[in-house]
């Protein structure tokens, strides 16, 4: 069974790469399979593309090397 945003995570897997060429440290939204946005914090890519997007419809990556980034907890405090 598929999650919700799984396509959008397998974009970064199959992409992760030259994305981290191009975003390195920042958090980029991947809607579908593209980035939409890229932001300093976790915080200004939410609120940001929640401005234009429906929340749930597109994921937040941290852009970095390795498997360290694709776990992260989030709580409600972080918005």
């Amino acid at each position: 069974m598929r999650t919700k945003l799984q396509n959008e995570f397998e974009y970064f897997l199959a992409h992760q790469e030259d994305l981290v060429k191009l975003y390195r440290g920042k958090q980029i939204v991947i809607k579908g399979n593209q980035v939409i946005g890229s932001y300093d914090t976790l915080y200004d890519a939410y609120h940001q593309t929640a401005k234009s997007h429906k929340p749930g419809t597109f994921a937040i990556q941290l852009c970095e090397e390795g498997e360290e980034c694709y776990t992260a907890t989030i709580t409600r405090a972080a918005f």
